[in-house]
C-alpha cells in the first residue's frame, strides 16, 4: 500500500511540475501582452519562473530520491542481518 502512494506521489510531482511551466508560460505572455507589461517584464517573469520550477521540482524529486535511498539501505541492512 505504501508503494502504491510514492508511485502515485511520483506521478503527481510531475504532473505539477508540467503545470508549474504552464502556468510560468502563460503569466510570462500575458505580462508581455498587457499595456502596464512590457516584453523586459515577460522576460523577468519568465527566468523567474523558470528557476522556481526548477528549484521546487528539484527539492521535490530530492526528497522522493532520499526516501528510495533510505529504503534501499533498510533493504540491504536486513538482508545481511537476516
Amino acid at each position: 500500500m505504501r508503494d502504491f502512494f510514492i508511485l502515485a506521489l511520483e506521478k503527481l510531482i510531475a504532473v505539477i511540475v508540467v503545470l508549474m511551466m504552464i502556468a510560468v508560460l502563460v503569466v510570462a505572455v500575458m505580462a508581455m501582452g498587457s499595456p502596464q507589461g512590457g516584453a523586459v517584464l515577460g522576460l523577468a517573469i519568465l527566468v523567474g519562473g523558470a528557476l522556481y520550477v526548477v528549484l521546487m521540482g528539484g527539492m521535490l524529486y530530492l526528497f522522493l530520491g532520499i526516501y528510495h535511498n533510505t529504503k534501499r539501505t533498510a533493504d540491504l541492512l536486513a538482508a545481511k542481518a537476516g
